[in-house]
């Protein structure tokens, strides 16, 4: 980050950026070696250590509207408090499991207590940062976020081999201790909806007919996002039939993130059509993808990896803050919790559709069908967000735009 956005950076957004660091590594080094534990310690199978995975999931997300019209009505920190410690509670309760209900219960509360904390967290970005360094912070957010990543599998590795009771314990200890920090120094980010009425959150976004449109085709975006844990590790595996292989692919893109999210921000500050930016963004992810279909070495993975790294540096800093420039301001957390169901049906069809469309292909000798789906898929996120771009420009104070 450039040192005088440093500067107008507030410390309120530093600690932010403190929590969003502490929650990333939690998650990361726990959620991947959840699926080993199930499948070693207990011997179940794969499909069934995914449904505890899916129901994580669908926790969060599904409920995460909610918990956006929560922190709208009660206020941003006290419900980011809440969930951060329920959070922790659901990571740590996965050291004790031994019943099958007991993971189920545990991955529900996880789920719970994202949904509760995410929404309020992105909602105090947007609140507590100015809007002329909004898109800059949300880039450097996206570092910090692959730091924990990279440091997660660090972590995660060393205690998997310990023992998953040990991983869990730590995972759960990051949580609360955010929650510490948080409570001493993140400054109280009051309530916007002052009526104090729940229906008027779910109303307003549900009449907001662009935003629901941006949020539907969102979901193309979140179904590439899904294929770099589910496809990319597969194809990786199947071609070069290495394990360390897929975590020199998965470090390139994470690496790759690391050091040069910032100067690709940088690179585009003078662009303002940010619609189309993220449409860019999502075709070059496709891009990227789509040229899996020719690798046949772990350098050309690589590259590939790194196109598809570049896409999401494209795209990620400008979708988020989008975001709050729909949204009125009592209403923010609502809205990033409603944007949540992108990822929520994205990531479900990526999982699904994605492994599918990948086993059809090697089935009937076209490598390559899973890979054009994803060209596909990002041909259309861009071709929509662009359609979008001149009719919402206005409505969304897009910078540089005169009526």
């Amino acid at each position: 980050m450039k040192r005088e956005i440093w500067k107008l950076t507030p410390s309120s957004v530093k600690w932010l950026y403190v929590l969003s660091f502490l929650m990333n590594m939690g998650f990361y080094a726990l959620i991947p070696y959840l699926t080993l534990h199930l499948t070693d310690s207990f011997a179940w199978t794969v499909a069934m250590a995914g449904l505890v995975l899916a129901v994580r999931q669908f926790s969060q997300q599904g409920f995460a509207f909610l918990g956006g019209i929560t922190a709208d009505i009660f206020g941003y920190k006290g419900t980011m408090l809440l969930g951060l410690i329920v959070r922790g509670a659901g990571f740590l309760l996965f050291a004790f499991c031994t019943e099958t209900w007991q993971f189920f219960a545990a991955a529900v509360l996880s789920g719970l207590g994202g949904s509760l904390f995410e929404p309020a967290c992105a909602a105090s970005y947007a609140i507590l940062t100015p809007e002329t360094i909004r898109k800059e912070v949300f880039a450097f957010r996206n570092v910090l976020t692959n730091i924990g990543v990279v440091g997660s599998q660090i972590a995660g590795t060393i205690l998997a081999g310990v023992d998953f009771f040990w991983l869990s314990i730590f995972s759960g200890t990051l949580y609360f201790v955010a929650t510490l920090l948080a409570l001493v120094f993140l400054p109280p980010v009051q309530a916007q909806n002052t009526t104090g009425k729940w229906s008027d959150g779910i109303v307003h976004v549900l009449r907001d007919r662009p935003f629901l449109r941006y949020t539907v085709i969102l979901i193309g975006f979140y179904y590439l996002n899904m294929q770099i844990f589910l496809a990319v590790p597969q194809f990786t595996e199947d071609v070069l039939h290495s394990k360390e292989a897929v975590g020199i692919v998965l470090a390139t893109i994470s690496i790759s993130i690391i050091l040069l999210q910032m100067k690709v921000t940088h690179w585009l500050e003078g662009y303002t059509r940010r619609f189309t930016l993220i449409g860019i963004g999502a075709l070059v992810m496709g891009i990227g993808l789509f040229l899996l279909s020719f690798a046949d070495s772990l350098w050309f993975i690589m590259l590939d990896a790194f196109i598809f790294a570049l896409g999401t540096m494209i795209s990620v800093p400008y979708l988020v803050d989008m975001v709050p420039r729909f949204a009125p301001k009592e209403h923010i957390g609502a809205y990033y919790g409603f944007n949540g169901y992108s990822l929520a049906f994205g990531g479900s069809i990526g999982t699904f559709l994605g492994g599918w469309m990948y086993d059809l292909g090697r089935e009937i000798g076209f490598d390559w069908l899973p890979w054009m789906i994803c060209l596909l898929v990002g041909m259309a996120v861009a071709w929509n967000l662009h359609q979008m771009e001149e009719k919402e420009r206005n409505r969304v104070n897009l910078p540089g735009h005169t009526a």
